[in-house]
């Protein structure tokens, strides 16, 4: 059943733009999706057409030149990187080379890891990902059983924009397929979490064995396109 209309504008439920009011100059925001898959693509483009500036976007990837995430780049909205595969974009490797961002480097696991740390209360953990590389300059190295590992700092955000198939309207959320891959564990990192979902229904209407992300985490919805 779709979200009745005296829903809408109570609750958590606003529309795309008053979402993105929420975002401040300078904020550290962490956006979900792997390549095309779980993007919050209206949030995105409401974000590419403010005026925010000065933000860490904290994402698996930054699209593509002038397409998606990459578009923030391409309007010198991005103070910073913290991320993993840039290669879709070839303007994050010049934008860093001219000095014009900053960008951290964490393997893919590690990454998320990192995340899924902030969003349960672990400041730091050891992982033997990127000993003996570059990634793993300057960061403090301990051996266990034989092997070392590297420590790693969990990564918090200010705000994550996440993409959801279905919500209710207390903000519950499904997800369709790899389209979830890093949203639910955004949804734990961040002071406030802003899912744009396909479809909005009651509460009550949610099969309870199929959310994957309780209301608890949510703080505004947003209808999006399919």
């Amino acid at each position: 059943m779709e979200a009745s209309k005296n829903m809408i504008g109570n609750g958590k439920i606003r529309s795309v733009d008053e979402a993105i009011l929420l975002i401040k100059d300078g904020s550290r925001i962490m956006v979900g999706g792997f390549g095309l898959a779980g993007n919050p693509d209206c949030l995105i483009d409401a974000l590419t057409k403010s005026s925010v500036r000065d933000l860490t976007i904290i994402s698996n990837d930054l699209g593509a030149p002038n397409t998606g995430l990459g578009k923030l780049l391409t309007n010198g909205q991005v103070k910073s990187l913290i991320g993993n595969y840039y290669n879709w974009n070839p303007e994050v490797a010049k934008a860093y080379n001219e000095g014009v961002i900053d960008v951290k480097l964490l393997p893919q696991g590690t990454f998320v890891e990192a995340i899924r740390a902030a969003g349960v209360g672990i400041p730091a953990f050891y992982t033997p990902a990127s000993v003996g590389t570059e990634l793993s300059k300057n960061k403090e190295i301990r051996s266990f059983n034989g092997r070392d590992y590297v420590l790693e700092e969990a990564v918090h955000a200010d705000v994550a924009l996440i993409k959801a198939y279905k919500a209710d309207a207390l903000g519950n959320l499904i997800y369709y397929k790899t389209a979830r891959n890093f949203n639910p564990v955004m949804a734990m990192a961040a002071d406030l979490v802003i899912a744009e979902v396909d479809e909005i229904v009651a509460p009550g209407d949610l099969d309870p064995e199929c959310i994957i992300t309780p209301h608890l985490f949510v703080d505004v919805i947003v209808k999006g396109g399919k």
